[in-house]
């Protein structure tokens, strides 16, 4: 019973919405969670049409005691998609959770490297290669990951997604495919360009047009989690904060540029947001930095 209300909601969200693995798996979590205690509360056989905006907030202040604020906002969201999708299809009448309460979210800003801690950690390969801690593969292909999440600010899944085809070297671009599918051209900077052209004639197993660029030295296609582990080694070999993630390298990435006066709009391409808000809360990161240096420096401060 709950794949028939599952599985062609899933399939949408996977070819009609063209969602991230990440977003359908997260959805799903929600559904089966909200099933769960429909079921213990004896609501289920009643159907989810009988149920009371009342009863919503009831799930949703129970799994308060269970969730992190953010990941409770996005549970609701995905139920609240789940019903739309079968309203339309003329299944639901009504949504419970439409208007129903949610604790307010905290504003976080952006965790990210000073320019100085971004370089320590970009030579820390080959660094490790010079001291015999890894070999020329290794230490060039990390250095060419992180090249290419902090010069390019491209997510960890468009680094990982990348194929020697959506690379144009002539160009200093790549094309990646971002959230929802979204294709985007991406400058790389010359540093960048330099250590992929390196890696890819002297060290890559294979350069065809669907080979991977980051690869094992199988040529295997790298995975997320490689990559998120392979930060982890580096971070630690040059002294900074290990709950320093791969996307952070992006924020770093975008509040540099900020900092040194790149406009919003072209920093909201480059980053593939559909949404200027979103990119605005780096503004925030260089207020932030601009309070600081007035307090410290300013005799009026």
């Amino acid at each position: 019973m709950i794949a028939a209300w599952w599985t062609p909601f899933g399939e949408h969200l996977e070819r009609e919405r063209r969602c991230s693995p990440y977003t359908v798996r997260n959805y799903r979590t929600a559904f089966e969670d909200f099933y769960r205690w429909l079921a213990a509360s004896g609501l289920w056989e009643r159907g989810i049409d009988a149920l009371e905006s009342r009863e919503a907030r009831d799930f949703v202040i129970e799994a308060q005691r269970r969730y992190g604020r953010r990941t409770l906002h996005n549970h609701v969201s995905g139920l609240r998609s789940l019903v739309r999708y079968w309203m339309a299809r003329g299944k639901l009448s009504r949504n419970p959770f439409v208007a129903i309460p949610l604790p307010k979210l905290e504003r976080r800003l952006p965790q990210f490297l000073t320019e100085e801690q971004a370089r320590t950690l970009l030579a820390s390969p080959l660094r490790l290669l010079e001291s015999g801690g890894c070999d020329a593969f290794t230490a060039w292909r990390d250095r060419l990951a992180m090249e290419l999440l902090y010069g390019a600010g491209l997510r960890v899944s468009e680094v990982v997604g990348l194929s020697y085809g959506r690379v144009d070297l002539g160009e200093g671009a790549v094309r990646v495919l971002g959230k929802g599918r979204k294709e985007r051209v991406c400058p790389i900077g010359s540093v960048a360009c330099k250590v992929l052209e390196r890696f890819r004639d002297t060290y890559a197993p294979a350069r065809g047009p669907a080979d991977p660029v980051l690869c094992g030295p199988g040529g295997t296609r790298m995975t997320v989690r490689a990559v998120q582990l392979m930060l982890k080694r580096h971070l630690a070999l040059a002294g900074l904060p290990l709950d320093l993630t791969p996307h952070k390298l992006r924020h770093s990435f975008a509040t540099h540029l900020l900092n040194a006066g790149a406009d919003l709009r072209i920093v909201q391409e480059l980053l593939g947001h559909s949404q200027l808000a979103t990119t605005q809360v780096y503004t925030h990161v260089s207020i932030a930095r601009l309070k600081d240096v007035y307090d410290r420096a300013h005799p009026r401060a």
